[in-house]
């Protein structure tokens, strides 16, 4: 039981320094900052990349195309060589629901060296910067905002001197699947990118969620985006990196108001979401690899082990180490869970949900390693990211 007993004591150590030292990720009171409107509503361009999206966006581009916001914007929706109609739904979308003035146009294929979406993001970004716009709001087409999102995004970008406004989508939750991962996901998020870090000025860590991020024209100008990260298969990280250290100063709390729209019903969708990027973000390294098995084990798995191994076994010592391991991983979850109204039941379960990701993330480097890499929609990206996320 001495094993056991120094893994569960190790386990325990390591989540008291998460509870306290990690900047209280498990915190969900992050939200958008102090909001003030400007005597002058600065112009928006707002670009939607969109690859075969025609099952989400009458849930999504409606909500955009409805923005009660003061000053001039408009849309610029990019369908990337779709397959299933987008461009002409979205066509129809506009002249049925009026409101914003939409622009649907179509990059092509991306050449070498980019990914489809950035590649998108490129010629919407031209597109929207013809008019000048004082801020772009780059936003997928599964996002649908409330009607006073782009409002409140420019009302904390300007008092807060934010180069980057992003928040994270409220994902859909609704299947049993959805359920037991979703919140996890944004939990990991949060745990590897405190919010809180994120804000401060000179600080290392830096990240940003790509389905809402409200982008000062001149930030990415100086950080040349989105040529800088052009090949980033994470780009939303990338992108918060590359502002970030060309001295922008970058926001990163949870939404209200803005959420997923695409429905995650089997564990095979969920699966194939994490796994499609989950090595990119170890830099396809396998030390890194190896390390990040080893900590959800030590953090995620040892505890409840030790539990059970302790009450068959009768040791007190591996019992109370992993029991309170557990409770605190437990009590770190339960906000997550609140914020996603789920059940506090499912806290418990963490370790469950841990390992399932531990094997997306180990399905994800067997991908790799058979050449299939990255695949979304039709495109695969063997190629490493030039521009990876950074840790805090």
């Amino acid at each position: 039981m001495s094993a056991i007993v120094w893994t569960a004591a190790g386990s325990l150590a390591a989540w008291l320094w998460l509870l306290l030292g990690q900047g209280f990720f498990w915190r969900t009171d992050v939200r958008l900052p102090p909001r003030r409107d400007p005597e002058a509503w600065p112009s928006v361009g707002v670009v939607v990349p969109a690859r075969d999206e025609a099952a989400v966006l009458p849930a999504s581009l409606p909500s955009l195309l409805a923005q009660d916001y003061p000053g001039r914007a408009e849309v610029v929706l990019v369908d990337d060589g779709s397959t299933d109609g987008t461009g002409a739904l979205a066509r129809e979308l506009a002249h049925r629901h009026g409101g914003l003035p939409l622009t649907v146009t179509s990059p092509g294929e991306p050449p070498a060296g980019w990914t489809g979406k950035l590649w998108a993001v490129r010629h919407g970004i031209g597109l929207a910067r013809a008019r000048g716009p004082e801020y772009l709001l780059l936003t997928d087409a599964d996002i649908a905002h409330a009607p006073d999102s782009l409002r409140q995004l420019v009302a904390a970008a300007g008092p807060g001197g934010f180069d980057v406004v992003s928040q994270m989508a409220r994902l859909r939750v609704e299947s049993r699947w959805e359920r037991l991962v979703v919140p996890a996901f944004v939990y990991f998020f949060a745990q590897l990118y405190p919010f809180r870090r994120i804000a401060r000025k000179g600080g290392r860590t830096a990240a940003a969620a790509g389905g809402c991020v409200l982008l000062r024209a001149e930030a990415a100008e100086r950080a040349r985006i989105p040529d800088t990260i052009r090949h980033a298969v994470i780009d939303d990280v990338a992108l918060a990196r590359a502002v970030k250290s060309s001295g922008g100063h970058i926001w990163l709390g949870l939404a209200e108001g803005v959420d997923s729209v695409r429905p995650y019903p089997r564990l095979h969708d969920l699966w194939r979401m994490v796994s499609r990027s989950a090595y990119t973000q170890l830099r396809h390294n396998p030390l890194l690899l190896a390390g990040t098995v080893a900590g959800l084990v030590l953090v995620y798995l040892v505890p409840p082990l030790a539990l059970i191994a302790g009450v068959a076994a009768g040791g007190t010592a591996a019992t109370v180490l992993g029991g309170t391991a557990w409770l605190v991983m437990t009590g770190t979850y339960v906000p997550m869970l609140r914020y996603y109204r789920q059940p506090l039941w499912l806290a418990p379960l963490l370790p469950c949900t841990a390992f399932l990701y531990l094997l997306m993330t180990v399905d994800s480097a067997v991908r790799h390693y058979r050449g299939r890499g990255a695949a979304w929609k039709g495109r695969t990206y063997t190629r490493p990211d030039a521009v990876v996320g950074e840790e805090s």
